[in-house]
C-alpha cells in the first residue's frame, strides 16, 4: 500500500511538472496567456552593475524541514549565498503560478551548470505553502523531477512541520494564501495566492521581489551578477572567475536601511554568522606584498620578525595598555571596520572622552611617510606613543608609567626578551613591536589591480572602467591619489587644504539639522537648540598647528584610497558619511577659502559620472582583507586578570589578589 501511494504521488508530481519542460511552442495551445518567464525576454536588459538594487527589507528566519525531515532554520538553508526564495505547493495547477517559479528555477539551475559565478553564489529554494500535504517526502519526490539539471545541492525543496511553524514565515514575507472552495461549498485542494519570488543577499536583505510579469531567468541572472559586482564593502574576484564576498571585513552593524520604518538590526553579534579567527603568515605578506603594491624597503623588512609581529599584535589588542585597563589600539582601529571606525565620525577615547579627528585606517600604513591627519610624525615607532599618552585616547600619564605597567603584566617580559634580545621593555621596543605588526597590514590585489596590473579585462565592470577614466581624467583625482606604472598607493603622501577644515573652523552650519529619532522617524531641529545642548566643536587648523605657517592652515594628509569602501565616514573629521558624498563634495570644488589648494576646482560631473567614480572607488578593496581580519580575530583581547597590577583597584578588593 505504501509503495502504491508513493507511485500515485509520483504521477501527480510528474503531471504538475510536465509543463515546465515543454518547449514554448507546445505551450501556446494552452488557454492561458503565458508569463514572460516561459519565453524570451521582450526587452533589452541594462548592463550588469550599471544599476543598483536597494534593500527592500529584512528576510526573516523561521523553522523549516528539509527534504529528509531534518529541522533547521531557514537561514541555515540559505547556506550563506544569494538566495532565490519562492513559495509553492506541489499540486498547483495554475501554469502562471507555482509551475512558473519552478520553470524559471529549472532554467536558472541549467545556467548554473555553465556559469561558475552563479553556481558558487546562488542557491534556489522552493518552500511549500501546504505542509499538510507537502511533507518532506513529497517535496523530495517533487525535487527529483529536476535532478537532471545538474547537482541537486543548488536547489532545495523545503516544507514545515505544520501551519504553526509556517504562519510566521508567511507573515514575515507578506504572503496571503486562501483555500479555494467549490460551487457546493466544499474546500478545494487548490490554494490561491499572489506570486512573489524574493532575491535575498547573504546578509539576509531582500534585494528584489519578482511578480508574474517580471519573473524571468535572464532578469534574475542580471540582478544576481549586479549584486555580486556592486556588493558594498567587499565583492572580489577569485582566480577562477567566481566571486568571493568578504564576510569578516565589514561593520558589526552597517545600519543600511535605517531610515526606513521596517529597519531591523543586522548586527553580526545577533546573527548566526560565525566570525572565527585564523592566524595568517604576516611575515610572508610583508615580504611578498599583494598585486599592485611596491616592495617594502629592505631596512624595514630586516627589522621584522615573527616574534616582534606577534608581540606587537598582542599589544595592539591589549586594553591594559590604557590608564584604566579598558581601551586598546583596536578600539579605534577596528579590524572588521577597515582598521578604522565606522561607528563614529570622530574617535572616542577612555571614559568616552571626545577626540577631534576621525580614526584613519592603518591598512598599508607601512608605506606612509607622514602619520596622523596633520602629518606630525614620520615613523610608526614614534607615532605609537601619541595615542598611549593622549589624555583623550588611552590616557596614560607618562612613558615610564606604561613601561612599568607592561613589565608587571604576566608574560610580557618573556615575550619582549624573545623578540628583542637583552633589550627588555622600554620606549623603543614598545614602539618597535607595535610598528612591526602594523607594517604587516598590507592589502592589495583588488579588482582594480587585476584589471590594471594583471590585465584581466573582465575584472572591472563597465561602470568602474568609466570611473577610472574619470579618476585619471576629468575628475583629476589622480593628481593627489597617485597611480604608478607598477604599483599604486593612491596617495601622494602630501598635505592639502580641501576646505573641509575651513568649513568646520568657521562654524558654517545649516539653520536646521535633521535628526533621526527612530527608524523612519525624523525631526528638523533648530541649530540654536543643538548648540545649547551640544559641546562646541574643538578648533582644528591642521598642519598649521605643527608649523604655525599661515599657508598651512587646514591642510591634512592625503589618505590612501585602498580599501576606501571599508572605512566610512570620510575626511579628517568624519563629516562625510558615504563615498557618494565625498565625490559630490569634490565635484562642487570643495569649500572656497583664501588658502584652498589650487588643485581643488569644480569638476562638472553628471550624476551618472559621480556614480561611475564611486563604482571605481569600490573596486579598490584588497582580496586579502578577510585574511588580515581573521588573523586579528585569532588574538585574545587583553583584559584585566587577577594577576595584573590594577586588579585589586578595579575589583574593589583593597589589597586582595
Amino acid at each position: 500500500m505504501k509503495l502504491f501511494k508513493i507511485f500515485l504521488k509520483l504521477i501527480v508530481l510528474m503531471s504538475c511538472s510536465l509543463a515546465l519542460v515543454l518547449p514554448a511552442e507546445a505551450q501556446q495551445d494552452s488557454d492561458f496567456v503565458l508569463a514572460p518567464g516561459y519565453g524570451k525576454l521582450a526587452y533589452a536588459l541594462p548592463e550588469v552593475a550599471s544599476y543598483r538594487l536597494p534593500v527592500l527589507g529584512r528576510a526573516l528566519d523561521g523553522v523549516i524541514l528539509d527534504e529528509y525531515g531534518q529541522s533547521k532554520s531557514l537561514y541555515e538553508a540559505f547556506q550563506g549565498k544569494y538566495v532565490l526564495l519562492s513559495f509553492i505547493y506541489s499540486n498547483c495547477s495554475d501554469i502562471n503560478g507555482c509551475p512558473l517559479t519552478s520553470n524559471v528555477n529549472y532554467k536558472l539551475k541549467t545556467a548554473m551548470q555553465k556559469d561558475a559565478l552563479l553556481a558558487n553564489n546562488l542557491h534556489l529554494i522552493s518552500l511549500s505553502f501546504d505542509p499538510a500535504r507537502d511533507n518532506p517526502e513529497v517535496m523530495r519526490l517533487y525535487g527529483e523531477n529536476f535532478k537532471y539539471a545538474g547537482k541537486k545541492g543548488e536547489w532545495s525543496f523545503l516544507t514545515t512541520a505544520s501551519m504553526k511553524e509556517l504562519g510566521p514565515i508567511l507573515q514575515a514575507y507578506n504572503q496571503d494564501i486562501q483555500r479555494e472552495k467549490s460551487v457546493n461549498g466544499d474546500q478545494s485542494e487548490n490554494i490561491s495566492h499572489i506570486l512573489r519570488v524574493f532575491l535575498i543577499d547573504p546578509e539576509y536583505n531582500i534585494r528584489n521581489i519578482y511578480s508574474v510579469g517580471f519573473l524571468h531567468t535572464d532578469l534574475i541572472i542580471n540582478d544576481v551578477k549586479t549584486l555580486l559586482l556592486n556588493a558594498q564593502n567587499n565583492t572580489l574576484a577569485t582566480q577562477n572567475g567566481s566571486m568571493l564576498v568578504n564576510y569578516l571585513a565589514k561593520p558589526g552593524d552597517n545600519k543600511e536601511g535605517y531610515a526606513t520604518e521596517n529597519y531591523t538590526t543586522q548586527s553580526n553579534a545577533l546573527t548566526e554568522r560565525e566570525r572565527k579567527g585564523r592566524p595568517a603568515d604576516l611575515v610572508s605578506i610583508a615580504h611578498n606584498p599583494p598585486l599592485g603594491l611596491p616592495p617594502l624597503p629592505a631596512q624595514l623588512l630586516s627589522s621584522l620578525s615573527k616574534e616582534k609581529i606577534e608581540l606587537g599584535r598582542k599589544l595592539f589588542f591589549d586594553r591594559r595598555l590604557s590608564l584604566n585597563d579598558t581601551f586598546s589600539c583596536a578600539m579605534c582601529h577596528v579590524p572588521e571596520q577597515g582598521f578604522s571606525s565606522n561607528e563614529v565620525s570622530m574617535a572616542v577615547g577612555i571614559e568616552g572622552r571626545s577626540v577631534r579627528r576621525n580614526s584613519p585606517t592603518i591598512y598599508n600604513i607601512a608605506y606612509a611617510t607622514r602619520l596622523f591627519h596633520d602629518g606630525r610624525e614620520n615613523s610608526l615607532e614614534q607615532q605609537a606613543w601619541g595615542p598611549l599618552l593622549a589624555n583623550n585616547e588611552m590616557g596614560n600619564p607618562s612613558i615610564g608609567y606604561v613601561i612599568e605597567k607592561i613589565k608587571q603584566i604576566d608574560g610580557y617580559t618573556a615575550l619582549f626578551e624573545k623578540a628583542f634580545k637583552q633589550k627588555g621593555v622600554n620606549m623603543l621596543t614598545v614602539g618597535a613591536a607595535l610598528a612591526a605588526y602594523q607594517r604587516t597590514l598590507i592589502s592589495g590585489d583588488s579588482l582594480f589591480d587585476r584589471w590594471y596590473y594583471a590585465k584581466q579585462s573582465n575584472a572591472l565592470s563597465a561602470s568602474a572602467v568609466k570611473g577610472f577614466n574619470l579618476f585619471t581624467g576629468k575628475a583629476k583625482c589622480v593628481a593627489c591619489h597617485s597611480i604608478g606604472e607598477k604599483s599604486a598607493l593612491f596617495t601622494d603622501n602630501n598635505m592639502h587644504n580641501t576646505g573641509i577644515g575651513y568649513h568646520n573652523s568657521m562654524g558654517i552650519k545649516p539653520a536646521k539639522q535633521r535628526v533621526v529619532l527612530a527608524p523612519g522617524v525624523f525631526i528638523d531641529v533648530d541649530r540654536d537648540v543643538i548648540d545649547s545642548v551640544g559641546e562646541k566643536s574643538p578648533a582644528d587648523l591642521g598642519l598649521y598647528e605643527i608649523t604655525e605657517n599661515p599657508f598651512d592652515r587646514w591642510k591634512y594628509k592625503t589618505p590612501t584610497l585602498r580599501n576606501i569602501s571599508l572605512t566610512a565616514p570620510y575626511m579628517h573629521n568624519g563629516s562625510l558619511g558615504s563615498l557618494k558624498e565625498v565625490v559630490q563634495f569634490y565635484n562642487r570644488g570643495g569649500v572656497k577659502n583664501e588658502v584652498l589648494d589650487p588643485l581643488i576646482q569644480p569638476l562638472n560631473l553628471s550624476d551618472k559620472e559621480e556614480d561611475d567614480l564611486v563604482e571605481f572607488l569600490q573596486s579598490l578593496t584588497g582580496s586579502n582583507v578577510d585574511t588580515l581580519v581573521a588573523d586579528a580575530f585569532s588574538v585574545p583581547v587583553g583584559d584585566l586578570t587577577r594577576s595584573d597590577p590594577n586588579w585589586a583597584n578595579a575589583a574593589g578588593f583593597g589589597n586582595a589578589r
